[in-house]
């Protein structure tokens, strides 16, 4: 990088003296475009639920979607994500509560997508939120089998494709799920259903407030280190990426978001597809809290969803979507 001016001659503060010209000189901002919604859906009704490690953060039976997606309407929030709390009574070893045709996510889509076409609805492809064992495939000595687990994957995707979903999200990290997913949805006629995959997702201490929130923390046993990214490794992701691109995926994720900045900045600098981030729970949780105990204030938000953008990203998962959607509108 050459070298431009020079004290006294050249000072940077010139340009930081004022709001004005702060604004006329940013490089990255942030708008209601940038961001995608995660919403925690689970039985009963007339239910607004709490999630203890979550502040801030709800359940909602799915009698209360109707008013959170004109709110994410209202906000100019492109997209929400759809997340089931399954009852224990309707989990099993293999998951099979994914393919009921009257489950959470399926029950979800078929409202939505009755009453409101503007809006995109991405589901997670995964077994974790069906499955007794809290694993995202199916188990065969302790172990999560790649290729039976695609099979049942495949038929999830289908079943979602159906019900109205617009963005289908493997999160499960088995080898050669995208190009499966993406054969089998042309086949059956949903070409135009889009992929997004978590192709670069690290087995992650910042998950466990999620895991709550879908009720799979207390079943798993064990990590899913077998399956997901070891998070010492940054090379492995352009593998990865590379793989599901040429496999069929629209758009790709990195997961966790913060700490993994440099990853979200390596992946887009490499392949020309589109970056999402996803701000996950954990991290969610440390700057509610942050914020709860005085210890940052709330433009923290705002800095950390910069952040995602400053590195690349074209699309942020964040819970505070919400929030940050509403104050957006307001301001502008």
């Amino acid at each position: 990088m050459k070298s431009i001016g020079s004290y006294p001659t050249t000072r940077l503060r010139r340009n930081r003296k004022k709001d004005w010209t702060r604004r006329l000189i940013q490089e990255n901002d942030l708008s209601a475009n940038d961001l995608i919604w995660p919403i925690f859906i689970t039985e009963g009704k007339n239910v607004i639920e709490n999630i203890d490690t979550m502040p801030g953060v709800y359940r909602y039976s799915i009698d209360k979607i109707e008013k959170l997606v004109e709110r994410a309407l209202l906000n100019k929030i492109p997209m929400i994500s759809l997340f089931p709390n399954t009852p224990i009574n309707k989990k099993n070893e293999k998951g099979s509560e994914a393919l009921n045709r009257n489950n959470l996510v399926c029950r979800a889509l078929r409202l939505i997508k009755k009453k409101y076409k503007e809006i995109g609805v991405m589901c997670d492809v995964a077994l974790d939120p069906y499955t007794t064992h809290g694993h995202d495939g199916i188990l065969k000595k302790k172990y999560v089998d790649n290729d039976e687990t695609i099979k049942i994957l495949i038929k999830q995707s289908l079943l979602q494709a159906e019900m109205g979903c617009d963005v289908i999200a493997p999160s499960d990290m088995m080898d050669g799920r995208i190009g499966k997913i993406r054969n089998a949805l042309d086949a059956k006629g949903h070409k135009s259903v889009q992929i997004l995959s978590y192709a670069v997702k690290y087995a992650s201490n910042f998950y466990g407030p999620f895991r709550d929130a879908i009720g799979s923390k207390k079943s798993l046993k064990s990590d899913k280190k077998d399956y997901q990214m070891d998070f010492k490794n940054s090379n492995e992701a352009l593998r990865e990426v590379a793989l599901d691109i040429k496999e069929g995926a629209d758009f790709v994720m990195v997961k966790p978001g913060m700490p993994y900045l440099d990853i979200i900045k390596l992946v887009k600098d490499n392949f020309k597809i589109p970056v999402f981030a996803y701000q996950v729970s954990g991290e969610y949780s440390l700057i509610k809290n942050g914020i709860k105990n005085n210890i940052i204030n709330e433009d923290a938000i705002y800095e950390s969803l910069i952040s995602f953008k400053r590195a690349g990203a074209n699309a942020i998962v964040t819970y505070f979507a919400d929030k940050i959607g509403k104050e957006l509108r307001l301001k502008f």
